[in-house]
């Protein structure tokens, strides 16, 4: 199952959630977005093995995390705006204590707690920490599998805004990287789904 960890380094944890500016009075919560429907959607349907927690850590008040489960979530629709509804909802709420996760709609939870708190959470999955100047994600070599060869990986990433991760909250985790080029988060979320939708051999040794 894959899960994504997208952090939020300024996006709004609590408060009326602008609508109209996601990109700046939000805290880039545009950003969030994007990477939650590239993570969720496919063109026709959604992807029921996946997990995203966004990280919100732009105050007002404490961190909130915000899960979206797949296997159970139901009307997420593929329009930013809608999906910014949904976490504005969310953020309206008081926030839960650390560690626990109150249930909004199906499939859709929040609880507070940083990143460090979801890789705990996590702690039997392999993490991978998604960045530049890491080796590549797969294999020297690697090739596309014939059809009927895809492997199953329980995979779990980390991807930031534009503002860099704590060393402190990743290491010791694996970092990889998807190319020389800094992507946009949505565009890394799809690139990981590719992979693993192929079977690609990746570098996770």
């Amino acid at each position: 199952m894959p899960k994504f960890a997208v952090m939020g380094h300024r996006a709004m944890a609590k408060g009326k959630l602008p609508l109209n500016d996601l990109a700046g009075g939000a805290g880039r919560m545009d950003v969030l977005i994007r990477a939650t429907m590239a993570a969720l959607l496919t063109s026709h349907g959604l992807r029921t093995d996946t997990v995203v927690v966004l990280h919100l850590l732009g105050g007002p008040g404490p961190p909130r995390r915000i899960k979206f489960d797949g296997e159970r979530l139901k009307g997420l629709h593929a329009d930013e705006r809608s999906i910014a509804g949904t976490i504005a909802k969310v953020i309206a709420l008081p926030l839960p204590p650390i560690g626990r996760w109150d249930e909004v709609t199906a499939g859709l939870s929040h609880s507070g707690g940083h990143l460090s708190t979801t890789l705990r959470e996590w702690s039997d999955t392999k993490v991978v920490v998604l960045e530049a100047h890491a080796p590549r994600l797969w294999e020297d070599g690697a090739v596309l599998p014939q059809k009927g060869e895809k492997k199953t990986n329980d995979l779990a990433f980390v991807l930031s805004d534009d503002q860099p991760l704590d060393s402190e909250d990743v290491s010791p985790h694996l970092e990889r990287s998807l190319g020389d080029v800094w992507l946009q988060g949505h565009m890394a979320v799809g690139l990981v789904h590719f992979l693993l939708d192929e079977g690609v051999e990746l570098n996770l040794g």
